[in-house]
């Protein structure tokens, strides 16, 4: 048997005999040219989409930032710091802070900075609950030693726990509450006044209601009476006032700035945001920007499954309290724990265990100083000796959720 040489084995199909198929067709040449122009132009229109939609990673990737001092701060004091809880469960430090630095100085002026807000946010193992428990500023805590910016090294003191941020930003404040709950931080999040502003911006605002007109001259805030909805600077001034609203107590400030929170979460989770890519960049975009966090949530990857893994929590299983404080006994100015409320929280927390919220359970009590309920104690409205829908869980602690419309 004879083999054939490859250049004349493919002979055939290089040079096709006149009478071949395709043959005498005048339309035959002009459409092969069509389709190599549209196979041409959709690799073009694929590379286009993927070029652009790495632009778009690449811009939202590069808004993040994070404090890489924050992290070897925390490494060097690992032998302090609490042991790990139950496998996937979290536990994130929020921080809003009120620098005044860079776009935040249209707020004022403002020396260095402090934790205008904190929540600690756990998420649940299973990921059917999110607690956002709010810690006040003006809440006394033992500060341990901090790196301050200066590179000089603060000594362990006693001092309302919004210093801790000004003392040594937030590996001071995730050792401050550390050691106050006994909780491991695994991340921390830190955004200022003006990625809150364009997180409101982005889903077009947040609806809420006034039983009356507002206007606090120190927040730069006139609302009129009635349901309305936010824009970011007016929101911005609104969960920030304490002067023009209520009582003017932090309590009702916390209260207002959870509802609001809650609010802002439910209107993210709709599917009008996350299903349209034409509002979803807006959020993203937003969120990202005006943002530090630890090294592994610094990227758009990091960010995506941790939001990934929550999307699922349902909104009435998304809950806001505030740990039970009082007055402190040397300052009516400012709060202390109320023990064994706060620890009873903590202990829960720490453990993956259930916490349940409910409105105070004592008409006459201020909410959010109220301790928790012991456990088997009947929440407001429940006759005593009945089922309790907490009696599973533990006791029943003064909150809201994301669920309860800010405009009842």
């Amino acid at each position: 048997m004879t083999d054939t040489p490859e250049p004349a084995r493919f002979a055939g199909w290089a040079e096709r005999p006149a009478g071949g198929p395709g043959a005498g067709r005048p339309g035959a040449p002009r459409r092969g040219r069509w389709r190599r122009r549209a196979a041409f132009g959709a690799a073009g229109a694929l590379l286009a989409g993927a070029g652009a939609g790495w632009a778009v990673y690449a811009k939202l990737d590069g808004n993040i930032r994070t404090d890489r001092s924050a992290d070897q701060e925390l490494h060097k004091w690992e032998s302090e710091r609490p042991p790990a809880g139950p496998p996937n469960a979290e536990n994130l430090l929020l921080i809003g802070s009120d620098s005044r630095s860079g776009g935040n100085r249209r707020y004022g002026r403002g020396g260095g900075q402090r934790s205008d807000t904190t929540l600690l946010l756990h998420l649940a193992a299973d990921r059917k609950s999110a607690t956002a428990v709010s810690i006040p500023r003006d809440l006394m805590v033992r500060v341990p030693h901090c790196l301050r910016s200066d590179g000089r090294e603060t000594e362990p003191q006693t001092a309302q726990f919004n210093w801790a941020f000004a003392f040594g930003g937030a590996a001071c404040s995730i050792r401050t509450v550390e050691r106050m709950t006994g909780i491991r931080i695994e991340h921390y999040m830190i955004i200022d006044f003006v990625g809150f502003t364009k997180m409101v911006d982005a889903v077009d605002g947040v609806e809420i209601c006034l039983p009356q007109a507002v206007h606090d001259a120190s927040a730069h805030l006139t609302l009129p009476a009635g349901r309305q909805t936010l824009d970011g600077e007016a929101a911005l001034a609104y969960v920030r006032a304490r002067k023009g609203l209520g009582n003017g107590s932090d309590t009702q400030r916390m209260d207002r700035q959870q509802r609001f929170l809650g609010a802002l979460v439910k209107k993210v989770q709709s599917n009008g945001v996350l299903l349209n890519p034409t509002r979803l960049y807006p959020v993203l975009d937003a969120a990202t920007s005006s943002l530090t966090t630890d090294a592994d949530l610094a990227s758009l990857r990091g960010l995506y499954e941790l939001v990934r893994s929550t999307r699922r929590i349902p909104a009435d299983r998304t809950q806001f309290l505030t740990v039970p404080r009082r007055e402190y006994r040397y300052d009516p100015n400012r709060d202390e724990l109320v023990q064994p409320d706060a620890d009873r929280l903590f202990g829960r927390l720490r453990r993956d265990l259930p916490v349940a919220v409910g409105p105070p359970h004592d008409a006459g009590e201020e909410p959010a100083r109220t301790g928790g309920r012991s456990a088997g104690s009947a929440p407001r409205g429940v006759p005593e000796g009945s089922p309790s829908p907490a009696a599973s869980s533990g006791p029943t602690f003064p909150g809201t959720t994301a669920e309860r419309r800010i405009c009842e």
